[in-house]
């Protein structure tokens, strides 16, 4: 199973209605498929144009360690050197906090991930998981 543009454009959609519900700051959102390829990404009006990077780095992270936002925050503050390492392996491209939510499959597997930036970690997080789950797919924060 992968994720489809279909699926991934209704995560992006419904992950910005859930932040305008929650009147949230303007928000990005990318989806990457299995292999860290974006699939969909758009900025509301409003947000800083360097939000693509930390939406693509939250969601990148996480499909490429297999580990959500949550835990490579938690992996970060108990083993600053791994992640300062991965970071270097990736190029800089991990952004190790919440807000990159694995998309898994029924049987477990990694199908890609969603990166949200714009407002706390932890709202963006939130905003995500209703996108993720409107799509009918299972996000791990």
């Amino acid at each position: 199973m992968s994720v489809s543009l279909r699926k991934a454009r209704t995560i992006v959609r419904k992950t910005l209605e859930k932040g305008r519900e929650m009147d949230l700051k303007p928000l990005s959102v990318v989806v990457l498929d299995a292999g860290g390829h974006v699939i969909a990404f758009e900025r509301e009006d409003g947000a800083a144009p360097g939000r693509f990077a930390i939406a693509h780095g939250k969601a990148y992270g996480s499909v490429m360690l297999g580990m959500a936002g949550t835990a490579q925050m938690k992996r970060a503050e108990a083993q600053a050197y791994f992640m300062a390492a991965v970071n270097g392996v990736y190029g800089g491209q991990v952004v190790p906090v919440p807000g990159g939510v694995l998309l898994r499959d029924r049987k477990g597997a990694v199908i890609g991930a969603v990166g949200v930036t714009g407002d706390t970690s932890e709202n963006d997080a939130a905003a995500a998981m209703a996108g993720i789950e409107a799509s009918g797919l299972t996000g791990e924060t």
